[in-house]
């Protein structure tokens, strides 16, 4: 199954590094509106930074898309922050309408102008949307809502501008929607069935398997704090 009509690529940004916090950790979150055409690469748009490059960037992490429509319930639950006025609050590469992680299942290919990528996983929110927001648990409101968006690795390189059309051509496992792996990971957490499944699922990043392998065998969930949380030091508004 594909879909009938391109979905638009609303806008695309990339960002440089820049202070997160009062201690000058880095990071590439304020993602900005790229003029005209920009390179995408096997490692991301041409341009695009990340500052931890352990946890973010990277092949499977190659770019980040997050539900225009979003913004709207976000809006509704925190307020009309300056931030959720324009793409790019939660660093987002891809802004685009219509489609939704109830929408999009891993291994999902997409041709977006001259590039053709791959849906590879959800996003697992940290703490730096904390200190973006100025919300010390916007990261777990992130990950409560289920509103995280995704990411994309890229299967073939090249042009991409914002305006181009986003055409899904193939779907190899529409089953496990980025909902479904959601609610696995975070609400209905140690149910077997789904996670010896995720744990098949050779699609998936070997970080996500993973996760099921090791609960599993350990009958425990793995502990969240450090990567929602940070270092839980008030935030200075």
């Amino acid at each position: 199954m594909v879909d009938h009509e391109p979905f638009v690529l609303d806008a695309l940004l990339v960002g440089t590094l820049s202070p997160i916090d009062d201690q000058g950790t880095l990071s590439g979150i304020d993602k900005r509106p790229a003029p005209g055409s920009v390179h995408l690469g096997t490692l991301g748009f041409s341009g695009d930074r990340q500052g931890d490059l352990k946890r973010h960037g990277g092949i499977d992490k190659a770019v980040h898309h997050y539900p225009r429509e979003h913004y709207r319930a976000w809006t509704d639950e925190i307020g009309a922050l300056p931030l959720l006025e324009q793409p790019g609050a939660f660093g987002e590469n891809l802004s685009v309408s219509g489609l939704t992680e109830s929408d999009v299942a891993v291994g999902d290919r997409f041709r977006l102008g001259g590039a053709l990528v791959e849906v590879s996983q959800g996003r697992q929110p940290c703490w730096k949307l904390n200190r973006r927001f100025g919300l010390q648990d916007m990261a777990r409101r992130v990950q409560q809502s289920g509103r995280t968006g995704w990411y994309y690795r890229v299967i073939e390189e090249g042009p991409v501008s914002a305006g181009d059309g986003m055409e899904r051509v193939e779907r190899r496992h529409p089953d496990w929607t980025i909902a479904r792996l959601w609610h696995y990971l975070y609400v209905d957490t140690l149910n077997r069935e789904a996670l010896a499944e995720i744990a098949a699922l050779a699609i998936l990043p070997s970080s996500w398997r993973d996760y099921a392998t090791k609960r599993l065998n350990t009958r425990s969930v793995e502990d969240w704090a450090r990567r929602l949380d940070g270092d839980a030091r008030p935030l200075s508004r």
